[in-house]
């Protein structure tokens, strides 16, 4: 039996970075690292550490600081190709600076689970390349 898969239909006009469903964008990733699997798998690492301590941060952080955490995020998701967290991050940047929805709450709530869905993207990419998560000497 043959199972065959569509993908929803996007109009050529719609900007369209990455399909909807993907975490990361492998493709924009392979280029933004030159086909370079072990700087690849680096960044990915990089990305996922400052991911993690950036949304930290955020918590507590006045306005202005949650702005300019969120907006450091977007640019490290758009270099990866992590295009959910790109988007959430500046919904956040947007909100916290005034100029975007009025439920900071919410958009920190969606920017989590952005993260969340990137690193278990980030995870099974380094597992299926054989590359362990965390690689900190002494562990």
């Amino acid at each position: 039996m043959v199972k065959i898969f569509s993908a929803p239909v996007v109009p050529a006009s719609a900007p369209s970075p990455a399909p909807a469903e993907a975490a990361i964008d492998i493709a924009h990733l392979g280029r933004m690292t030159f086909g370079e699997k072990g700087l690849e798998r680096e960044v990915l690492r990089l990305f996922e550490r400052q991911a993690t301590m950036l949304l930290a941060r955020m918590k507590d952080a006045p306005h202005t600081e949650l702005a300019a955490f969120a907006h450091t995020l977007t640019g490290s998701a758009r270099g990866i190709g992590a295009w959910q967290v790109a988007k959430a991050a500046e919904a956040v940047e947007l909100t916290a600076s005034g100029r975007g929805q009025p439920d900071l709450a919410a958009a920190l709530v969606k920017l989590t689970a952005a993260i969340n869905e990137a690193s278990a993207a980030i995870t099974e990419l380094l597992r299926a390349s054989g590359t362990p998560r965390q690689s900190r000497p002494g562990k």
